[in-house]
C-alpha cells in the first residue's frame, strides 16, 4: 500500500464509504415507502414513485456541474467535501422526520444539493493523489478499490434498512442515513493531513469560463427551460417533471459542446473524447438505475421473498388469505401484472387492507402455507436484494484488478475506453438473463427462484465495474487540469440524464404484457451504446496515446 497506494487512499475509502452507506439507504426503501399505504407510507401510486424516484436520482447527479465548477474555482475540494457532506447528513434526518410533503421535498433538495458539492471533489481528491510518482501507473487500480468502498457502504446500508424499519419504522430507517454520512465527515476530518496536497485550486488561465458565466448563461437557462418543460401543455416526455428535467438539461449539455468547441487544440481533443464517452454512459445508468424501480418491483411482486424454516427470526411477516379475496372488488386493485387500477374519474386506486404478495404462487407453495386458511409467513425484505449487486462489487474487484493487472504485465491490458465498451457489452447481457426469468415464471403465472436476480445482477456488476470506476479514471487522466471536477460535473451530468431516462423506461413496465419484451428493450439499448462505442473506440484509443496514458 505504502508504495502502490497514497495514504490518503483509505480515508478517502471510508469516508465515501460512509457517504455512499446513507445514500444507498435511501435509494433501497424510497419506491418502497412511497408505495406503502399500510404502515406509515405516502400512498403514492406506483408510476408517480418511479417518477419521483427518477427525478431525484437525476438531479442528486445533475448538481455536480455547478458544485464540481465551484470546488474548482473558488470553495475548494475539501471546503466543498464538508458543505456538501452537512447539507446531506441534515436531508437524510429530514427525509426521516417529516412526511408533509413540502418539507419531505425539502429534505430531498438538501440531498441533491449536497451531493452536488460533494461528489464530484472526492472523485477529483482521489485523481489528484495518483497524479504523482510512484502512483500514477495505478490510478485505475485506485478507482477500483475506492469503487468497492462504495459497495461496501451500498452492500451493509439495506440490511441495516431492514431491521430499522421492521423494529422501528421508516422515519428511523431514514434518519440512519444522516448518521451515516456524518461519521463520513468524522472519518474525512480524521485523515485530512493525507489529503491536503490533493486540494489544489487551479490556477485561473486566459479563456476559462467565469463563475458569472456559468450561473447566467447556463443555469439561468436552464431554469427557464425547466419552467417551459414543466407548464408546456401535454407530456412530451411522460410527465411534467421528465419535461421539466429533460429541458433543464438543455443548456446544460449545450455548455459542454461549447466548451470542446472553443477549447484550444491542446485541449480540443481530450474534451471531445470524454464528450463521446459520456453520450454512449447514459444508456447504461439508463438500464442500470432500474435495480430501485423494476427491479425492485420484480423482488416485490415476482420473486420467491419466503423465509426457510430453521431461519426462527422474521425479516417480514405477512398473512396467506384465500385466493377468492381478491376477487372483491373493493381490494381488487391490481390485475395479473401488479398494474395499478383505476376508478371511474381515472384516479389510481390503492391496495387496501391485502398484500398482494401471494397473487402468484403455486397451488403447491400455498397447500405448504397452510392453504387457504390464514397463516403467518416470513418474508425476506424486499430492500436486501438491492444488496446483491453491491455484494457481487465486493466480492468481484479484486477479480477483476487481478485480470487487468495480469493483463499489464503481459503486455496486453486493454485501454480505458476497450474497458468501458466491454462493460456496455456485457452488462446487455444481464437483460437476457432476466428475459430467462421472465419465461421461468411462466410472465408472472408463478414466483421465480431468487437466483435469477442474483444472476442478474452479478453479470451487470462485470460490466459496471468495467464502465463506472473507469469513467471516474478515463476523467481524471484526459480532462485539462483546470477543468478536472468540472468535467466529472458532465461525467456525472451523463449519470443524471441516464438515472432520469431509468425512470422513464421503468413507467413502462404496465405497457408490456409480455415482460420479457421490457428487457429486451433494456438489451437492445445497451448494444446500440456498445455498437456505437465500437465506432469511436480507434481515436479514443489515439487520443489515450497522444496523452501519454492507457
Amino acid at each position: 500500500m505504502k508504495t502502490k497506494h497514497p495514504k490518503g487512499l483509505p480515508y478517502l475509502f471510508f469516508t465515501e464509504m460512509w457517504e455512499r452507506f446513507g445514500y444507498y439507504l435511501i435509494l433501497g426503501i424510497f419506491v418502497l415507502y412511497m408505495i406503502d399505504s399500510e404502515k406509515g407510507g405516502l400512498a403514492f401510486d406506483d408510476k408517480n414513485a418511479d417518477d419521483i424516484f427518477g427525478t431525484f436520482i437525476a438531479l442528486t447527479y445533475l448538481t455536480p456541474f455547478l458544485g464540481g465548477f465551484l470546488a474548482d474555482r473558488v470553495l475548494g475540494y475539501i471546503k466543498a467535501i464538508y458543505i456538501g457532506g452537512f447539507l446531506m447528513g441534515l436531508g437524510y434526518i429530514g427525509v426521516g422526520l417529516f412526511k408533509e410533503l413540502p418539507l419531505f421535498y425539502g429534505s430531498l433538495a438538501l440531498i441533491i444539493i449536497g451531493n452536488g458539492f460533494f461528489k464530484p471533489s472526492i472523485s477529483t481528491l482521489l485523481g489528484n493523489l495518483y497524479n504523482e510518482e510512484p502512483y500514477k501507473a495505478n490510478k485505475d487500480a485506485g478507482y477500483n478499490i475506492f469503487y468497492m468502498g462504495i459497495n461496501i457502504g451500498a452492500f451493509v446500508c439495506n440490511i441495516i434498512a431492514a431491521f430499522m424499519r421492521n423494529k422501528y419504522g421508516w422515519g428511523p430507517a431514514f434518519m440512519t442515513a444522516g448518521v451515516g454520512m456524518f461519521v463520513g465527515l468524522l472519518v474525512f476530518t480524521i485523515g485530512r493531513q493525507h489529503i491536503l496536497q490533493a486540494n489544489i485550486l487551479k490556477p485561473v488561465q486566459e479563456g476559462d469560463t467565469k463563475i458569472s458565466d456559468v450561473l447566467l448563461k447556463v443555469f439561468l437557462p436552464a431554469i427557464i427551460f425547466g419552467l417551459i418543460g414543466w407548464f408546456i401543455p401535454d407530456n412530451v416526455f411522460g410527465s411534467d417533471s421528465t419535461d421539466a428535467f429533460i429541458f433543464a438539461c438543455v443548456p446544460v449539455i449545450y455548455f459542454y459542446v461549447m466548451l470542446y468547441v472553443k477549447a484550444n487544440a491542446e485541449d480540443k481533443k481530450p474534451i471531445g473524447a470524454l464528450l463521446a464517452i459520456f453520450a454512449v454512459s447514459l444508456m447504461f445508468w439508463a438500464v442500470f438505475k432500474q435495480n430501485g424501480t423494476a427491479l425492485t418491483r420484480w423482488a416485490n411482486y415476482y420473486t420467491d421473498r419466503t423465509v426457510p424454516a430453521p431461519l426462527e427470526k422474521p425479516l417480514e411477516a405477512i398473512y396467506l388469505v384465500d385466493k377468492k379475496d381478491y376477487q372483491d372488488k373493493e381490494v381488487s386493485v391490481y390485475d395479473d401484472q401488479y398494474q395499478v387500477k383505476k376508478d371511474k374519474d381515472g384516479n389510481a386506486l390503492k391496495e387496501q387492507g391485502k398484500d398482494i404478495y401471494f397473487r402468484n404462487i403455486s397451488d403447491l407453495d400455498r397447500k405448504s402455507m397452510g392453504g387457504n386458511q390464514p397463516s403467518e409467513v416470513n418474508l425476506y425484505n424486499t430492500e436486501l436484494f438491492q444488496s446483491i449487486n453491491p455484494g457481487w462489487v465486493i466480492l468481484l474487484t479484486p477479480i477483476v484488478v487481478a485480470f487487468f493487472m495480469m493483463l499489464r504485465r503481459k503486455g496486453k491490458e486493454p485501454s480505458t475506453p476497450s474497458k468501458i465498451v466491454l462493460g456496455l457489452f456485457i452488462s446487455a447481457l444481464s437483460c437476457l438473463v432476466m428475459v430467462g426469468a421472465v419465461y421461468a415464471g411462466q410472465n408472472g403465472l408463478v414466483k421465480v427462484s431468487a437466483l435469477w436476480l442474483v444472476a442478474a445482477y452479478g453479470v451487470i456488476t462485470v460490466g459496471e465495474l468495467c464502465l463506472s470506476p473507469m469513467g471516474l479514471s478515463l476523467v481524471s487522466k484526459l480532462s485539462p487540469p483546470r477543468l478536472t471536477a468540472l468535467m466529472m460535473g458532465g461525467f456525472f451530468l451523463s449519470t443524471s440524464i441516464g438515472n432520469k431516462l431509468s425512470g422513464v423506461l421503468a413507467s413502462f413496465w404496465y405497457d408490456y404484457d409480455n415482460k420479457a419484451n421490457f428487457f429486451i428493450v433494456n438489451f437492445g439499448l445497451l448494444l446500440l451504446a456498445t455498437l456505437l462505442g465500437l465506432s469511436i473506440l480507434k481515436r479514443l484509443n489515439k487520443i489515450m496515446k497522444e496523452k501519454g496514458v492507457n
